[in-house]
């Protein structure tokens, strides 16, 4: 059973590790999102998980909904993969040679993802999405590159234009650090404006390298792009000689065996990966046609080089996670666990007729407070971010912790149990019956 949680004056472990933190950490955190920002509350400090609960360093038991940011499809510590990660550590920790156990988790990906006849690991999502672009460079001899506004493609300089999830509260949608000549060839556009993409073909068609985007953007919130837009980049990469690179760095194996482009039916010349594939540890990829990741070195003209890239102990994860995911109906399982919470508040958003919207693919969804739809991150920029504070707060306080942004998706695993779900399901209700009767 989940127990409410403590005011947050009486998490006196979770404040005194934090000030710990903060004495010798930026903000108390690796990574921005995690420091809370924005949301008047203390941010959680983790122990342990196990399946679909988190706890504090106090003893709070938190139903998890950010699953390692997407990651853990599986739940917290599985014990298969923890057995098998056990049994992988007893031969070594990394080599800093090629090892067998790549091999095997590259073929698994290749069998499922049809564009993708070579793949090269990396350690991190920017990783693979840097490389990706430097190799669409160097394969095309071109340097234009497009993007688009809050598709986050990782930190790496010349993707900080315009990006989404954290960077969009700063300031400024970019960075401090970034010379302008950096950038400069690079061009984001609107999120689903075909409109667009066609004029800046037109104009720069042959001088453009590739467009990266993510199919299901996960950090301006769940936005998945629509099929004509979709249809739309294929079509003008293919005349323009440029290279389509799909960002599936979250959506990789969680939409599916076959990721987002399975869903639209799209092959595109590139793909990153992430998340999933690394079964809980750090690991990445980056994949493709053969005459294209052959341009890699040592084949090829174009460098990456990574000391942990492959390390064993993440490649045993990631292959358990995906053997885990070959299992008849998982993810059919997973969408019905995701609707548990997902049709009951979209019918109480549409009966009530409350300027919000749940906007859902497979097992991702998000929460959005302020508008009925968002379709790129102009509109997100339109959102309720007090209310979702309050949102969030509320939430926590019931033992349920989801992503502290606005712009994140929150992400069902297959260790989530049915009554946590039907938990999460009435407290979202219960909040949003309270919240806007209030009115």
């Amino acid at each position: 059973m989940i127990c409410r949680t403590k005011p947050q004056a009486e998490r006196p472990a979770s404040q005194l590790t934090y000030s710990h933190l903060c004495s010798v950490i930026p903000a108390g955190v690796n990574s921005p999102i995690r420091a809370c920002k924005g949301l008047d509350h203390l941010p959680l400090v983790v122990e342990s998980a196990e399946k679909d609960l988190i706890q504090d360093v106090d003893g709070n038991k938190f139903i998890d909904y950010c699953g390692s940011w997407g990651a853990l499809i599986h739940g917290h510590a599985h014990p298969k993969i923890l057995a098998a990660v056990q049994k992988r550590l007893e031969k070594g920790t990394t080599f800093g040679v090629t090892s067998a156990i790549e091999g095997q988790l590259a073929s698994k990906v290749v069998q499922w993802i049809d564009s993708v006849e070579k793949i090269r690991f990396v350690s991190s999502g920017t990783e693979a999405t840097m490389s990706a672009v430097r190799l669409a460079r160097g394969y095309t001899g071109r340097n234009y590159i497009i993007k688009f506004n809050g598709n986050y493609h990782g930190h790496a300089d010349f993707f900080l234009v315009k990006a989404g999830s954290c960077v969009a509260e700063l300031s400024a949608s970019s960075s401090a650090g970034i010379p302008a000549e950096v950038v400069k060839h690079v061009i984001s556009l609107p999120f689903n404006d075909g409109e667009a993409v066609k004029k800046v073909f037109a104009e720069l068609g042959d001088q453009i390298a590739a467009v990266i985007l993510e199919p299901v953007a996960g950090n301006i919130g769940v936005v998945p792009a629509q099929p004509e837009f979709m249809e739309l980049l294929r079509q003008e990469t293919l005349e323009a000689g440029a290279l389509l690179i799909f960002d599936e760095v979250i959506t990789g194996f969680r939409l599916g065996l076959r990721g987002a482009q399975g869903m639209y039916s799209i092959k595109p010349d590139l793909t990153c990966f992430g998340k999933i594939i690394g079964g809980g540890f750090p690991a990445a990829a980056f994949g493709g046609r053969k005459e294209i990741m052959d341009f890699l070195a040592p084949l090829g003209p174009v460098f990456q080089a990574g000391t942990l890239s492959g390390n064993p102990i993440a490649m045993e994860a990631g292959l358990q996670t995906l053997v885990l995911a070959e299992q008849p109906g998982f993810y059919e399982k997973l969408e019905a666990k995701t609707q548990v919470i997902v049709q009951p508040v979209q019918e109480f958003i549409l009966q009530n007729e409350l300027p919000a919207c749940i906007q859902q693919v497979g097992s991702m969804f998000t929460l959005f407070f302020g508008r009925r739809r968002v379709m790129n991150q102009e509109e997100a920029q339109q959102l309720d971010l007090p209310r979702f504070a309050r949102f969030f707060r509320f939430m926590f306080a019931q033992g349920i912790y989801v992503p502290p942004s606005q712009h994140e998706a929150w992400f069902v695993s297959n260790a989530h149990e049915q009554e946590h779900l039907e938990t999460t399901r009435d407290a979202i209700l219960a909040f949003l019956n309270t919240e806007f009767n209030s009115l």
